[in-house]
């Protein structure tokens, strides 16, 4: 049997660097709580998205999900972790692997292949997570946006570094950590401008996208005239 890859721990992100969920056990029932959680967190989402999360109530996420209003706080503890589990689960998605892993984990597939794989994973499976973040953000309790930085700091960091190791970068040169910057911005902010895409076919912009990423990592490792 071969061998595992080894894996840099810089590029790896932190399990329990997610947002930290209310302990809730009123019921006892395990398969029954995960039921009527997930059938919250579907309805809350939903309400989230077309209301926004200060003009969804708790009486309107019971309503959808069909939830007690009298049993719901059995297994959530408020609007927040509503919120944070949804996080959790849309924007934390550990089967979203980030760009710094995908270039660490598979390093014989073309750059750009890879970028753009990222792009399709993260506009389609993280559509909604980012959709929810940029809708709920004035909402967020100081620790989930300390959380939140955290993460964001850790996938910069690990991209910053992998760009580094492509371009031959020293260390102190700060071009890696702005096109990181600018390529997890690509990521977050691509599914907020739908509009622009309805009358060109989604490979179109893949290949584009990710050739452009491509050409402005290739201009870092380009001696300055």
């Amino acid at each position: 049997m071969p061998a595992e890859p080894e894996h840099n721990d810089k590029t790896a992100l932190d399990s329990e660097q997610q947002l930290v969920e209310a302990t809730v056990d009123g019921v006892q029932d395990s398969a029954l709580t995960e039921t009527r959680r997930n059938q919250i967190c579907d309805a809350a989402l939903s309400l989230f998205l077309e209301k926004g999360f200060d003009a969804t109530t708790i009486r309107d996420i019971c309503a959808r999900s069909g939830v007690n209003q009298a049993s719901i706080y059995d297994y959530i503890a408020n609007k927040n972790d509503i919120l944070r589990r949804l996080l959790n689960k849309l924007w934390f998605a550990q089967d979203v692997p980030t760009l710094a892993e995908r270039l660490e984990r598979d390093p014989d597939v073309p750059f750009e292949d890879q970028v753009a794989a990222f792009f399709q994973d993260v506009w389609t499976k993280k559509r909604q997570g980012t959709l929810l973040i940029y809708r709920s953000i004035p909402h967020l309790r100081d620790e989930d946006r300390k959380t939140m930085r955290a993460r964001d700091e850790t996938v910069l960091s690990a991209l910053a570094d992998q760009l580094r190791e492509r371009t031959g970068l020293p260390e102190d040169d700060p071009r890696a950590e702005v096109v990181a910057n600018m390529i997890v911005f690509l990521a977050a902010f691509a599914p907020m401008r739908d509009w622009l895409n309805r009358d060109i076919d989604d490979t179109v912009i893949l290949k584009t996208v990710a050739a452009a990423v491509r050409a402005m990592v290739d201009q870092l490792g380009e001696k300055p005239n």
